[in-house]
């Protein structure tokens, strides 16, 4: 069982604790944990059975934590994984992982160097439909592929209040992109390939803090091209599709996937079960630990999801194309 603390105990970072607290089959259990303020988590770690400290540095000294889980601000990151791979320890980060390309280097770096596990948290790649999308691609099924689109939206940008750290520009650079759009160009990454360049357009037309739409065309290293959005002040949404040139496949969602051949009849739905994602990424990141399989999100693919957030950037404020580093 790998002993973990928490880091970041928000919403998100109760998540993480609540989908595998108390199961022993999980491999992983949290026994401390810190936060940005105490008071607000001390009646939830009392009732999980964590021990809460002052600060991360309590964490990383505590004898019993062989893990840190961070769930903290996207500018925190970098610094935090270095600090956690000094003190020997193996490290679950939210995304997005870092903010720049160089610090996502220097991260993966300091956990090569000291031989801990770095896991990133983009816990759509644990989907079974996503896996059979893959295998579709990569059996042919689907021919060459020629253009993907995707969208992950969301009305999560009303909540964020002025002075909120999710409300800051510095911390949410185009908008929906830190919470909910970086997952999307790690499914991309994963199913299709590396980004060559992109352009961006990316607003504020109803929010008062953050940009609520967010809009990128970019080709892909095959040739591929791609069309994605993210939105923050819309009702939730989930799609990618893959569009070939002897069908196409659409994930609808988390767990419906819709496919059309070019040539014949063959067109069908086709449902997967609800999978507790957090969970399993969870899972994964302590079977890892534990010797077992490699956590299934390279940290090649970690660096280059970033380079492709970075490059985004750059395209919205220079309103041309973007090569990806």
């Amino acid at each position: 069982m790998l002993n973990a603390a928490i880091v970041g105990m928000g919403r998100w970072g109760q998540t993480l604790v609540d989908s595998v607290q108390g199961r022993n089959d999980a491999g992983i259990r949290f026994v401390a944990g810190s936060t940005g303020t105490r008071s607000k988590a001390e009646a939830y770690a009392a009732q999980k059975g964590i021990a809460l400290l002052d600060s991360y540095d309590q964490v990383l000294a505590h004898p019993e934590v062989k893990a840190v889980v961070l769930a903290t601000p996207h500018a925190q990151h970098a610094d935090q994984v270095i600090a956690a791979a000094r003190a020997g320890k193996h490290v679950f980060v939210e995304k997005p992982f870092t903010l720049t390309k160089a610090s996502a280097e220097a991260a993966v770096e300091a956990c090569a160097k000291a031989g801990v596990v770095l896991a990133l948290g983009h816990n759509r790649r644990f989907l079974p439909a996503v896996a059979e999308m893959k295998a579709m691609l990569e059996g042919g099924k689907l021919g060459t592929l020629l253009h993907v689109e995707g969208q992950f939206s969301g009305p999560g940008g009303f909540a964020y209040k002025p002075g909120a750290w999710r409300a800051d520009r510095a911390e949410s650079p185009l908008g929906g992109m830190g919470g909910m759009g970086i997952h999307m160009v790690d499914m991309i990454i994963n199913l299709a390939g590396r980004f060559r360049d992109v352009r961006v357009l990316s607003h504020a037309r109803v929010l008062p803090t953050i940009d609520d739409t967010t809009a990128m065309l970019a080709t892909l290293d095959s040739g591929a091209t791609l069309t994605f959005a993210t939105l923050a002040a819309s009702p939730r949404f989930w799609r990618v599709a893959l569009f070939g040139t002897e069908g196409l496949v659409e994930l609808r969602g988390h767990e419906q996937l819709f496919f059309r051949a070019r040539e014949g009849n063959e067109e069908w739905v086709r449902d997967f079960p609800v999978t507790d994602i957090e969970a399993a990424e969870l899972e994964a990141f302590a079977a890892a630990v534990a010797g077992g399989p490699a956590y299934p999100l390279p940290v090649a693919d970690a660096i280059h999801g970033v380079a492709v957030f970075e490059a985004m950037m750059g395209a919205a404020a220079s309103g041309s194309a973007y090569a990806v580093a």
